[in-house]
């Protein structure tokens, strides 16, 4: 379902008024690219570009062509990982933020896995 005109316009004001919230969908934005979820990391991006720093602005930072960067955020873009994480280094700097990945266990397994040196039978 697309966002309404008056929706985007809201969520583009509050970023440029609470820079907790503006930090908030900086981070959600990375964190849908990196769980696969593009479609939303792409879209979370393009409203902050739009709302924070502008595709001018960022072209002239990137040295992409502006052009490219509303083709890359837009529904069918596909940009590469190279140009992505440019534009993700130049907009921690702008925001003044720094985001670290760490590794932590996977939350997919419901039982833990059991050990063959471990093993014992359920009690009947």
């Amino acid at each position: 379902m697309a966002l309404t005109r008056d929706f985007r316009e809201t969520v583009q004001a509050d970023m440029k008024r609470d820079p907790a919230f503006r930090r908030g969908i900086l981070t959600d934005a990375v964190e849908s690219l990196l769980s696969g979820e593009v479609s939303l990391g792409k879209e979370l991006l393009r409203d902050y570009i739009n709302a924070i720093v502008g595709f001018p602005k960022l072209a002239a930072r990137t040295r992409i062509h502006v052009k490219t960067l509303h083709q890359m955020f837009g529904p069918n873009g596909n940009p590469t990982a190279s140009k992505l994480f440019q534009i993700v280094a130049y907009l921690q700097q702008a925001e003044g933020v720094r985001f670290e990945v760490r590794s932590t266990r996977a939350a997919f397994r419901t039982k833990p896995r059991r050990s063959s040196r471990s093993f014992t039978r359920p009690e009947r």
